[in-house]
């Protein structure tokens, strides 16, 4: 329900004013990677309050988003979240606990309306718009303890999976700055892999909320269409739309879908949420619940090679490990729902009329329709054609509107007859199948359509990490208000794999990692030795080295070079990924920074170098270098 439009004002919101002040510095307790339970735990111990958790996390947030790697998750930071915490901090001292969520600090993807901070979606247009009141699932987390930390930055408008807008800017991935955090809801996904919060809320129009998560190795979910309230979420599509959670752990997905779903009658659309919401998720947290579980495996949506190869091996990996953990994998390769789903989506046909309803309904926006938007030209160039598009749409009363509505109907029929056929609990499949592309680059691959379009739910886990080293994410889709199941599924895949890994890029601030003395083993023709020094900044990926070769001459010396083995043998060998020294002799000394592949291949231990001699072109001397201690 819509109040009066707000009297504050929005200086002090805009942007991450994070300069000065106590959260600068590091808090005591570290919040880097913590779950809700770590986090209460400390609450209720006291080791911790949630003003220094406030400051805990707004100290990463100065030090990664626009410093350092520069993130750029944030687009604008509560002013009263130090209030805020105090407040909780009070209350739980006086021996009132809302819940699990009492006191922690989490974020929320910027087209949730909240009545203290603008709600742009990334917009130049909206950027001073104050909405009257929050977004039903902003006050729900609110009322449950959880402190609104600030907003994140999402592709504009939702309209698009790379994380570019005219208002935010372009938001980076942390586990590898030069590429994209997936969308729209990159923005939460980068901050809750960089621990700017203990978990953060997106949207899913067509895998909004799954792209992301797979590529920040996050636990995220699509809900069934109705089981979350769409209300002051800036719309897209009103038929696809759903807000819902994204969090490092299936656990703090669970803790936050507790606070946020079921009926709302601010919004028709989850009055069939009534009866099908469990009195907790967290009773579905069962690391046995993939014993005796039938999952098919979509072989069409798996991926072929060039760039989906990557992440097809990391699936086929995952598909086995499923097995190990008692689940039966039925591959199905008929029926293929690609013709379905052609022809299906109602974006473009809604978005204009649902979007211009939402600046009807909301006094503070600067401007009233979409034409507007395109006429004052407040929009990110790669919108264009987009929104050019839904403007061309006149009315919703037309027959290609209805038959995509029914298209969607009977591609839910299908889907669940398929499940029901087979005896299936879930399908499972790449949630994108190319892993998160260069920034600029065409981000290609995505498996949104076959959970968006039949109003299915859908819940991505980490599977692993692909060869580049990036973040792979594994889908399962069941049955209508099957997320209890899907929980379970995802819940015992991950305690079992322990696939997910913090970035990088944005270590803990507390404790942050020292450089690390990679192991090298030094293997040399007869009559040669070698003494070898290589430093890790994990920090920033950059490796120090120094080379120096006995029993040689500096003529003798062609090349010093850094291979990756491609085989599982020790001894196997690989190409040059990197020139150390090109006709420098016997010495080599300098650095370079390691790519996310060349980190992953460090990780698995295939990483060696080799000096190339005039008389030996494959490597007089080879040193494999590997992590301290086993290859993780």
């Amino acid at each position: 329900m819509r109040r009066a439009a707000s009297a504050l004002g929005i200086a002090g919101y805009l942007g991450v004013a994070c300069a000065g002040g106590p959260e600068e510095q590091p808090a005591r307790f570290d919040v880097t990677e913590k779950s809700v339970r770590e986090l209460g735990a400390a609450l209720e111990a006291g080791t911790v309050t949630s003003v220094e958790l406030v400051d805990g996390y707004l100290a990463r947030i100065a030090a990664f988003d626009r410093q350092g790697p520069a993130i750029n998750a944030m687009i604008a930071i509560n002013p009263r979240a130090r209030e805020r915490a105090a407040e909780l901090d009070a209350e739980r001292a006086a021996g009132s606990v809302r819940g699990p969520l009492h006191g922690i600090p989490v974020v929320v993807k910027d087209n949730y309306d909240t009545a203290d901070m603008p709600t742009t979606a990334s917009s130049i247009a909206l950027a001073t718009s104050v909405p009257p009141d929050d977004a039903t699932q902003v006050r729900r987390l609110r009322e449950a303890g959880a402190i609104v930390l600030g907003k994140t930055n999402m592709h504009e408008l939702a309209r698009g999976i790379t994380t570019i807008a005219s208002f935010g800017g372009q938001t980076r991935n942390p586990y590898d700055p030069r590429r994209n955090p997936g969308g729209s809801s990159g923005g939460t996904g980068a901050a809750v892999a960089a621990s700017f919060g203990a978990f953060g809320m997106g949207s899913d129009t067509c895998g909004s909320i799954r792209i992301p998560s797979a590529h920040h190795a996050l636990a995220g979910l699509r809900g069934t269409r109705g089981l979350a309230s769409g209300d002051g979420i800036v719309p897209l599509s009103r038929t696809q739309d759903i807000g819902g959670p994204l969090a490092r752990s299936v656990e703090d997905l669970a803790l936050a879908l507790d606070a946020t779903v079921g009926v709302d009658p601010a919004d028709p659309a989850t009055s069939v949420a009534q009866g099908n919401v469990p009195p907790t998720y967290t009773d579905s947290l069962n690391a046995a619940g993939l014993e005796g579980a039938r999952l098919g495996v979509m072989t069409a949506m798996l991926g072929g090679g060039g760039a989906e190869r990557l992440v097809r091996e990391v699936v086929e990996g995952a598909v086995e490990e499923v097995e190990a953990l008692g689940a039966t994998a039925i591959e199905i390769e008929d029926p293929d729902f690609a013709e379905l789903t052609r022809d299906a989506s109602v974006i473009a046909q809604e978005f204009r009329f649902h979007f211009d309803d939402y600046l009807q309904a909301t006094p503070g926006a600067h401007v009233r329709s979409l034409a507007e938007i395109i006429d004052t030209g407040l929009y990110h160039r790669v919108l264009e054609a987009g929104l050019t598009a839904s403007l061309e749409v006149e009315t919703l009363d037309s027959d290609d509107y209805r038959e995509r509505l029914a298209r969607r109907d009977e591609l839910r029929r299908a889907v669940v007859a398929l499940l029901d056929e087979r005896d299936l609990d879930a399908l499972v499949y790449p949630t994108i199948r190319q892993t998160a592309q260069p920034i600029g680059a065409i981000q290609s691959g995505s498996n949104c359509t076959l959970s968006a379009l039949s109003g299915m739910p859908a819940i991505t886990v980490p599977a692993g990490f692909a060869d580049d080293g990036m973040p792979v994410g594994l889908e399962m889709l069941g049955r209508p208000w099957s997320e209890p199941r899907l929980i379970e599924l995802a819940y015992a895949y991950e305690q079992a794999t322990g696939h997910r890994r913090g970035p990088d890029f944005t270590p803990s601030l507390v404790t942050p990692p020292a450089p690390v003395e990679l192991a090298a083993s030094v293997q040399a023709a007869e009559g040669l030795s070698a003494d070898v020094r290589f430093v890790l900044d994990p920090a920033t990926r950059v490796v120090r080295y120094r080379v120096s070769v006995f029993g040689l001459l500096d003529d003798d010396v062609l090349l010093t070079a850094l291979h990756r083995r491609d085989g599982e043998n020790a001894a196997s060998v690989g190409p040059v990924l990197r020139d150390l020294e090109r006709g420098g002799g016997a010495r080599a000394a300098g650095e370079w920074r390691l790519s996310g592949a060349g980190m992953q291949a460090l990780r698995d231990g295939r990483l060696y170098l080799a000096v190339h001699t005039v008389d030996d072109l494959a490597g007089a001397i080879r040193v494999d270098l590997s992590l301290p201690g086993p290859p993780a």
